[in-house]
């Protein structure tokens, strides 16, 4: 049997920010922070003694006896320290570590904090629902760079962002401890107003849940909210240090949870991290693979007896590809992909570009150095890539456009690297035989494969990847840094690189106009790095080059003898 961590590791990280997580006092145990009711608890204590009473061992019975009610830590408070900066001093003492704590490691973030934080700050985890009430969980993340959004409140959540524009959000069911409105008591527990309510019902019924450190016990109102959620898109996983009391397990069969048993909350935060983040390295391809799969290649490229050993190569890699870009790993559907923001397209895209490494090189050196009998090779690569999930309507368009971008790199890259060799024959076969499908037609890469059909320019400048943020062309721009290693082996030179890319993408727009314009269109052409970085610069030129091109070589230009413009150089000009 799978042990269950490892199970749920590769959950997480095929369903990247699905799960979210119910953490409890547990959580925070190593850290020697004092529950609510502990702090209730000491504060009857005080209130004893300062009227000179003995409240015996039972501070809880000693309190309902006097004053004929449950110790409620509000009113508590307000007795021992009037002002809001005397409540927040009681408080300190409580949750805030005194140089000795830092010392021997107390009221300091855990291991199993750290833990989850690297798992946030990598996209896999973004709503943390808590009912404790100190900030170990917020100075873990902030101490990687990580400002999570903080609902403890009514008003904090009616004013709170989607959970799908955040980072990361904590819920604190039971309230901060700077707050003197947090929960303690059987009544307080009980029910929580509407909006959390609300908010709880959308994430238990939208996400996958990891419980730790939580009894079930006490928290009677977020019992409920688990209790009256029917859809369980994703499992629960409920770790826990001892076998579950009755409340815990009929709620865990309730949510046909998978029970795991952890011997605390530091060991299984700390390995789910690391098996998670293992999972993320391997897929990415091993450069030894990488250099391999390339000089097999080129052997099976120059002598037409490994014909076969070709065709399985190029086959072996480009499956190998698709089933990872469509085997869950990337959903679309809502139903999957609870939440989405800018910093998920950024990830989807970092690891579109790791898992195209290895396909992307073999298609540099094949359509730099293939013949026209071997185009077939890399047009099916191109055409199988893009081949995208079924439309319907419970998906993100923008991760469903997103999904040509794989695809869009190896376009980029067999074309630049063709254009390096002269190899126009390889080059035409890419533009107008790799066809391209959407929901009800299909059409030639030229027309059906630009990085406008990947993503829309206005979410694209958005992301948080610096060579787009506010680019002009921010795909293109991102493309023309992406490719730039791999085409190094034809394109050593920076500045040849430079106008390889942008010859290339210039000739896109040229044939790209010319053919709507054939067909009563606005002869438009999709804008690449080349339309500003001309505006800026005095030198070389890309729009002169090629008029000088055709100028030179006339009806011999290898576009025309290739059939584009008509093969007219009239129409061209």
């Amino acid at each position: 049997m799978i042990d269950p961590i490892t199970s749920m590791a590769y959950s997480m990280a095929s369903n990247k920010g699905v799960y979210a997580l119910l953490l409890g006092s547990g959580i925070s145990r190593t850290a020697e922070v004092p529950t609510g009711w502990d702090i209730t608890l000491e504060l009857v204590k005080r209130l004893a003694k300062i009227q000179k009473d003995d409240c015996g061992s039972d501070p809880a019975n000693w309190f309902k006896q006097k004053y004929e009610k449950e110790a409620n830590y509000s009113e508590l408070l307000d007795q021992l320290a009037k002002t809001p900066s005397e409540r927040s001093g009681v408080l300190r003492e409580f949750f805030e570590p005194s140089a000795d704590e830092i010392e021997r490691g107390a009221k300091i973030p855990t291991k199993a904090h750290r833990a989850i934080a690297e798992l946030v700050s990598k996209g896999y985890i973004k709503v943390i629902i808590t009912t404790n009430f100190d900030r170990l969980m917020e100075t873990a993340l902030e101490d990687i760079g990580i400002i999570p959004v903080v609902l403890s409140t009514t008003d904090s959540i009616e004013g709170a962002p989607p959970l799908i524009f955040n980072n990361c959000t904590i819920v604190k069911v039971n309230g901060d401890y700077l707050d003197t409105r947090i929960r303690n008591t059987y009544s307080e527990l009980a029910n929580y107003e509407g909006p959390i309510d609300l908010l709880l019902d959308r994430i238990f019924d939208d996400f996958g849940l990891i419980i730790c450190g939580w009894s079930a016990k006490w928290d009677i109102a977020l019992k409920k909210a688990l209790e009256r959620t029917r859809n369980h898109r994703f499992t629960t996983y409920w770790a826990d240090i001892v076998d579950l009391d009755e409340p815990a397990k009929r709620l865990a069969e309730l949510r046909k949870a998978v029970v795991i048993p952890i011997a605390d909350a530091d060991s299984f935060f700390s390995e789910l991290s690391e098996s998670v983040l293992a999972i993320e390295t391997y897929r990415k391809p091993h450069p030894l693979s990488l250099s391999i799969s390339v000089a097999r290649l080129k052997k099976y490229l120059i002598d037409d007896r490994y014909r076969i050993e070709l065709h399985d190569l190029i086959n072996s890699e480009r499956e190998q590809l698709y089933h990872n870009l469509y085997h869950e790993n990337y959903p679309v559907d809502t139903s999957k992909v609870s939440s989405l923001n800018l910093d998920d397209f950024a990830d989807r895209m970092k690891n579109y570009e790791e898992a195209t490494k290895t396909l992307l090189a073999l298609m540099i050196e094949g359509c730099y150095w293939s013949d026209p009998a071997k185009k077939a090779l890399w047009t099916s690569c191109i055409e199988r890539i893009a081949a995208r999930s079924s439309w319907n309507g419970s998906i993100y368009t923008s991760l469903f456009s997103l999904q040509l971008y794989p695809a869009l790199i190896l376009f980029y890259g067999g074309c630049i690297a063709s254009l390096a060799n002269n190899n126009y024959n390889i080059f035409s076969s890419l533009l107008n035989e790799c066809m391209i499908r959407d929901s009800s037609d299909e059409f030639p890469a030229i027309i059906g494969l630009t990085p406008y059909q990947v993503l829309e320019i206005g979410i694209a400048q958005q992301v948080p990847i610096d060579d787009m943020t506010k680019n002009p062309t921010p795909i293109s721009n991102r493309l023309y840094n992406v490719l730039r290693h791999p085409l190094k082996v034809f394109l050593a030179d920076d500045i040849k690189y430079q106008r390889c890319f942008d010859r290339f993408e210039y000739l896109i727009a040229l044939i790209h106009a010319d053919i709507r314009k054939e067909k009563g269109r606005n002869p438009w052409g999709p804008e690449g790095c080349f339309s500003w970085r001309y505006r800026r610069s005095m030198g070389y030129n890309v729009f002169n080059d090629i008029e000088a091109e055709t100028d030179k070589e006339g009806e011999k230009w290898p576009l025309l003898i290739e059939g584009f413009f008509g093969g007219s150089l009239s129409r061209w000009s």
